[in-house]
């Protein structure tokens, strides 16, 4: 590449405001720097600053004009000092000033960096930000944590007491336990907006639109951030916002290779050369690289052709790992056997800690090299790799052909600032069509019956008003009318279907015999709860049967009574025992995470109609806390969620060092018990071996407090 030549192409291209490609252009020289190890002139850093990439602006080669921008540009983000790029500065000014935002930018972008700022320049008391999993709110409170939590309490369970300052970071279905708790929200901001959409999330859409709705009445201030949004339909959840379109402003480039143009014959043959070229792939790039298989039974096969075609690496970090996994998990499992090749799945359905632990690993230069994924990597967590690879182009999970927005979401995963400025996307199947995305927001008929009508009148609609008027007047006929208000108040369904918890209400109403002995679900013998879990699982026929791994009621009920089990016995020895009824390890995931969300919640529902409609003394408020936490201590729980598996906390509890079992134990005063042992001394006891170890620093990381 002639230097020079390129900069006079960049120039040009600016001259003619084709500032898109003169950035493209500008990329990719930064990539030759990058490689041959040359430092950037004067000019290059002009060329920069006229993009608008300021980041990337080295201020020892500038002129005086260009390192003034780089320093004029920096903003601290929390405690630490970072220059914003011009659109990140744009979107902060419009914040600070107190603008309601929707926008949507490349995963490139940097939203979180605006958050960040932000906070450092406002200093809100009461931050809410929503996301849409589990994996994505604990990589959201490591960063935050590490920034704020010297200002701020750091919410991310459902009962915790306020401080006087606060971020909450959870998935929606946990910001409904704040409703009514919190007077006033300074910000309330919603990653990756667009699952407000059922297009994009059937199943979780009406529970964050509910959460919009309901903390939107309360805040001050909305941010909402989505990629690849080209316009927004009228909708109520938005009409007090402006539309930010930012798409158009990458910071690194993608580079594609259409290799499935070289892929011809029948089935057989095509599968047989997706194969070998993605083998290929491998083998020369040599850098990280994400695979999206789109499918579990596509994640199997692709999992197969490496176990069977990759070398066992001998690097320590793999070695230890697989280790872990063989005396935890089993050696017999596909992922065990996986990484010992250097290689990782991440599916949606893993245990969280073990999802955090490979995004880690494949963070660290000696860790894995590639991973194997559904679409969760690109909701899950904000990581990326220098090679993205379409494996198959499919939406996960079934046969519908890619949209364009989904594909620009999954290779936006290519490259990342200041480590790979080019991103590559290798095709083994064609992409869609490029389109235009229109996030469309309809307001789900089944969240009316959990809104009162003068509360939120400005949202809703005449027909709307009308349904919830007729949904209370039945609920009133039902609980009464004081009753149903004070429900109503309190946010405490978990359901977002109004309509059974009408229907489930009615029936208790009219048949309480038929409700008999639901006490015995606090009993400690599972085999007392096998008729009550039968009649209430049969309640929402669809929530246990569906999916890849989906089974029939019986076998749920079983496991559900086998992982009752779950805090005194080992991975291997639950997985011996749930193999009689065919289940295995990937529908052990599943289904544990299906017992503690959906079981929980329906139970929860179901407890709060009895108690009001038979009132009779019964409350399984314990069974449903057993629950929701898999039948582990309910901190033990909530660790995993901050990457700490389960297995390690039993060591400590074995050994005396931690008691789970004691009630007053919270996560926060967890935390505070783990700060006074220190990693050290944690880090000191015989009965962890060496990748136990390694866990306990990454989870020390995650509670530490950034030293400025």
């Amino acid at each position: 590449m002639e230097i020079f030549e390129t900069c006079q192409t960049i120039n040009e291209y600016l001259n003619s405001e084709k500032e898109v490609q003169a950035r493209n252009e500008l990329i990719r020289l930064l990539d030759f720097h990058d490689i041959n190890k040359i430092e950037y002139s004067p000019l290059v850093n002009h060329l920069i600053r006229e993009t608008g990439l300021y980041p990337y602006i080295k201020p020892e080669t500038a002129n005086w004009s260009d390192r003034f921008v780089y320093e004029v540009f920096k903003v601290d983000i929390g405690g630490i000092q970072s220059t914003l790029h011009r659109e990140q500065s744009s979107l902060l000014k419009r914040l600070v000033s107190g603008e309601n935002i929707v926008v949507s930018a490349p995963t490139s972008f940097g939203k979180s960096f605006v958050i960040d700022a932000f906070i450092a320049i406002n200093e809100p008391i009461n931050v809410i930000i929503i996301v849409p999993t589990i994996a994505l709110t604990d990589e959201t409170r490591r960063r935050i944590y590490k920034k704020f939590a010297h200002q701020y309490k750091i919410i991310t369970t459902t009962e915790a007491e306020l401080g006087e300052k606060n971020i909450f970071i959870f998935p929606q279905e946990r910001a409904m336990n704040y409703v009514s708790k919190l007077d006033k929200i300074d910000i309330l901001i919603i990653d990756e907006f667009y699952k407000a959409s059922s297009v994009y999330d059937k199943s979780r859409s009406p529970s964050l639109l509910k959460a919009i709705i309901k903390l939107g009445q309360k805040a001050k201030q909305k941010y909402f951030l989505a990629p690849n949004i080209t316009s927004i339909g009228d909708n109520i959840f938005t009409k007090d916002m402006s539309f930010e379109d930012k798409l158009n402003f990458n910071t690194v480039y993608l580079e594609k290779f259409d290799l499935y143009k070289d892929i011809s014959g029948d089935k057989i043959e095509k599968e047989i050369q997706k194969g070998e070229i993605l083998l290929k792939i491998l083998e020369q790039t040599k850098t990280k690289s994400l695979i999206y298989a789109a499918s579990y039974p596509q994640i199997d096969k692709v999992s197969n052709l490496l176990n069977e075609s990759l070398p066992i690496s001998d690097k320590p970090l793999l070695v230890d790992f697989a280790n872990w996994l063989t005396i935890n998990y089993g050696a017999n499992w596909k992922l065990t056997n996986l990484v010992k090749r250097g290689v990782g799945i991440h599916n949606g359905q893993l245990h969280r800690s073990i999802s955090q632990i490979q995004v880690k690993l494949f963070e660290e230069l000696d860790g894995l090299n590639n991973i194997i994924s559904t679409s969760s990597i690109i909701e899950g967590v904000n990581t990326s790799a220098e090679n993205v690879i379409i494996w198959r182009n499919r939406k996960s999970g079934g046969n519908s052909i890619l949209d364009s927005f989904t594909y620009k979401n999954i290779i936006g995963r290519g490259g990342r600032m200041f480590k790979y400025f080019i991103g590559k996307i290798y095709l083994l199947e064609p992409p869609p069509p490029e389109g235009q995305t229109q996030l469309d927001i309809l307001f789900p008929d089944t969240i009316l019956g959990d809104l009162d009508e003068k509360v939120y009148r400005s949202s809703l609609n005449h027909e709307q008003i009308s349904k919830i008027i007729t949904f209370k007047s039945e609920m009133y006929d039902i609980l009464g009318k004081e009753t149903y208000d004070r429900l109503l108040k309190e946010n405490i369904f978990q359901s977002n279907d109004s309509d059974f918890v009408k229907e489930t209400a009615k029936q208790m109403k009219a048949n309480p015999e038929e409700w008999n002995g639901l006490s015995y679900l606090n009993s400690n013998e599972p085999e007392s709860w096998d008729r009550l879990l039968r009649k209430i699982i049969s309640l929402q026929p669809g929530e246990w049967g569906d999916g890849p791994y989906g089974i029939q009621h019986k076998k749920f009920v079983e496991f559900v009574k086998i992982l009752a089990q779950n805090w005194g016995s080992t991975i291997p020895e639950l997985l011996d025992e749930i193999d009689e009824f065919d289940i295995d390890i990937e529908q052990f995931f599943k289904l544990e995470r299906i017992a503690a969300f959906n079981l929980s919640s329906l139970i929860s529902d179901i407890n709060i109609l009895q108690r009001e409609i038979l009132n009779n003394g019964t409350d399984v408020s314990p069974f449903i806390s057993r629950v929701a936490h898999a039948f582990l201590p309910s901190v033990v729980y909530q660790l995993e969620e901050y990457g700490l598996p389960r297995m390690i906390s039993w060591k400590l509890h074995q050994n005396g060092i931690i008691n789970f079992y004691d009630e007053n134990l919270n996560i926060h005063n967890t935390i505070e018990i783990f700060h006074r042992i220190g990693k050290e001394q944690i880090n000191s006891f015989q009965f962890f071996d060496k990748f136990d170890k390694y866990i306990v620093d990454y989870f020390y990381d995650g509670i530490t407090i950034n030293q400025n």
